[in-house]
């Protein structure tokens, strides 16, 4: 195993490593410069400390399975920038999108701890964290998975059929909103729900899961990306658009009375939602 601080690690997407990279940055700038030693060691200390959390969680949480590690390596591989530029998907991807160890695991433990039978996924991607949480339903559990773009849904598809867990799968190509409005529709409710789609659209999914009774009694939602890069509590003038839509849908949620919720650290952020009415 590398060094913590030389550890090969992808573009800072998470409030942690976006303040590792900082710290990294600061330390090089005060190398370089007559920088007292007591400050040198103070931010040496300091970014050994950030920088050894994540791989720590990494090494300290069951290991993924090999349909997850094939999935995960076959997102990394593939040429997003070309396949947008190609017109073959929708929007900008980019790998750093995918759900990944640490996080995939959280959400199979969820799936295990709410023994939900029934799974909705708002945003799907390549499918890992469908993947994953589909690792932990019975062998008749469904998981349906909402997904706009065709092409990802493809590639999504054709790892789902590597593993055994695959054929639990549903996938939805259609815009999310439109597939929960035809769920709702036909009075269909989830034990657990996970909302990773359009961060613009947050508060509409939001709603509509709760207004039209999506949720099943003590069912649990799962949102995430709710740090978003730690913009929601930075000034609202350093937010991107996305960061201030998620801004808005933590004020909504925490101002909402048909609910509870707890925000957790991981990754980027992931908050638990209880309906109490």
């Amino acid at each position: 195993m590398t060094s913590i601080l030389g550890r090969d690690t992808a573009r800072p997407i998470t409030p942690h490593s976006i303040l590792v990279a900082q710290l990294q940055k600061t330390l090089r700038i005060a190398e370089e410069s007559n920088t007292p030693l007591e400050i040198l060691t103070s931010l040496r200390l300091g970014l050994q400390l950030a920088a050894g959390l994540d791989p720590y969680l990494d090494d300290c949480t069951t290991p993924e399975s090999a349909a997850l590690t094939a999935l995960a390596q076959k997102t990394s591989k593939e040429d997003w920038s070309k396949r947008f530029s190609d017109g073959e998907t929708v929007r900008q991807l980019e790998q750093e999108m995918l759900s990944g160890h640490l996080e995939g695991q959280t959400l199979k433990m969820f799936v295990h701890i709410t023994k939900a039978k029934r799974i909705l996924e708002v945003g799907m991607f390549t499918g890992y964290s469908a993947l994953a949480m589909a690792e932990a339903l019975p062998h008749d559990g469904r998981l349906i998975a909402c997904e706009v773009d065709s092409y990802v849904a493809e590639f999504a598809q054709t790892c789902f059929q590597e593993s055994p867990h695959g054929d639990k799968i549903v996938v939805e190509v259609a815009p999310a909103l439109e597939t929960l409005h035809k769920l709702a529709v036909a009075e269909e409710a989830f034990n657990l729900i996970f909302i990773d789609a359009d961060k613009k659209e947050y508060v509409e999914y939001f709603q509509i899961i709760l207004d039209r009774q999506l949720l099943a009694p003590d069912g649990l939602i799962c949102v995430d990306n709710t740090l978003l890069q730690g913009q929601v509590y930075l000034p609202s003038e350093q937010r991107t658009a996305n960061g201030e839509a998620i801004a808005q849908f933590n004020r909504i949620v925490a101002a909402d009375p048909r609910v509870e919720q707890v925000l957790l650290p991981i990754r980027d952020g992931i908050t638990l939602i209880r309906r109490l009415v």
